[in-house]
């Protein structure tokens, strides 16, 4: 891999990933673009104990441009992109319209490939694993920036999610606290060491699900099932089977197979519905521990935390959508209506080809 780093126009950074070394980056940003302005803001709710960030300047962001306007595809000709070169393999850059900035953390926007009508299952394993390097970079690179506590990769596809750029892409949020979510599993990691006299909550899930009926797929080195308290109707989680608290972390061995896993459950999920079904919209997820020392987790050490990728469809059947409405969106109780156990049934059914 070759990394190199630039500047847009507007001063803010990207970064080309490459799988040649003798690539060479030097196209210059042509657009006369003036600097970002945010006024992103973390406000806490002292009732629930989590944050709210309000981003106004996001109101003004692209949506759903013609592909012929595609800001993520690269630069061809007189039409200028955020992508001064002409091609490229994976590019990241710190989003024109973040939710998080300056002491509030920040956002890029990672391009996976230049191809404007590709998708994350279409890629090859050499460039799965590229785009596995660069979300590794930029964990390291972004933990090291004193405004932040925890890096998020993750992908959203599909209209359905609320995704406004057809081409494929994810985003990494690095935030200066750690995340409710996080917050809670190491709540529960916690506890669950203390009465079990010191037993890894995230191993004894894993072990437990290995040894059941919804695990969908599993090789030397990655394990993915469907939890048994899953919370959308098709949900996967994706494990190393040696723990290891981050991207960082993870063996050669472990990063050299991870494509191959990773393409075959994405591809998966792409057939649930039939091969008639429109693609299917998923979040893809990354839960890494929080950088830092885990003040107020008693007993609980980072390295105790479980890096694992959680991937789930808001489809709960063909043409049906679900919605979260008054007992998820009001009360935090999800209502799943694709019982797990058929889930991962249906999972190891539709093995691409």
């Amino acid at each position: 891999m070759k990394k190199t780093s630039t500047r847009l126009a507007d001063g803010r950074e990207l970064i080309y990933y490459d799988l040649r070394d003798d690539t060479v980056r030097d196209a210059v940003d042509r657009r006369p673009l003036e600097p970002t302005v945010t006024t992103s803001e973390i406000r806490p709710d002292v009732l629930l104990g989590d944050a709210v960030a309000v981003a106004s300047h996001r109101q003004g962001r692209t949506y759903h441009p013609p592909a012929d306007e595609c800001p993520l595809c690269p630069t061809q000709g007189g039409r200028l992109t955020e992508i001064p070169d002409s091609s490229y393999d994976v590019a990241v850059f710190e989003n024109r319209f973040p939710s998080l900035a300056g002491d509030s953390g920040r956002c890029e926007v990672v391009c996976f490939t230049s191809d404007h009508d590709a998708s994350f299952a279409a890629l090859t394993e050499d460039q799965a694993r590229l785009v596995l390097d660069a979300w590794t970079d930029r964990t390291a690179e972004l933990s090291h920036l004193p405004s932040v506590e925890q890096v998020f990769c993750f992908e959203n596809r599909g209209a359905e999610i609320g995704v406004t750029l057809g081409h494929p892409h994810g985003q990494i949020y690095a935030y200066p606290f750690t995340t409710p979510r996080t917050a809670q599993m190491l709540r529960s990691l916690a506890a669950h060491q203390d009465a079990s006299g010191g037993e890894n909550l995230f191993d004894a899930v894993l072990e437990r699900e290995l040894a059941g009926e919804r695990v969908v797929l599993e090789s030397e080195h990655w394990a993915a099932f469907v939890p048994y308290a899953a919370h959308w109707p098709y949900e996967v989680h994706l494990y190393p089977r040696r723990r290891v608290p981050d991207l960082l972390a993870l063996d050669e061995a472990a990063r050299a197979e991870f494509p191959r896993v990773y393409l075959e459950l994405l591809r998966r999920f792409d057939r649930i519905f039939g091969d008639a079904e429109p693609p299917t919209p998923y979040i893809a997820a990354w839960h890494q521990a929080p950088f830092g020392t885990l003040a107020g987790f008693d007993g609980v050490r980072r390295e105790d935390f479980a890096l694992h990728l959680e991937l789930f469809t808001i489809r709960r059947t063909s043409g049906k959508l679900k919605f979260l409405a008054g007992s998820e969106s009001g009360m935090d109780v999800f209502i799943n209506d694709v019982p797990p156990e058929h889930a991962a049934r249906r999972l190891r059914e539709v093995a691409s080809s």
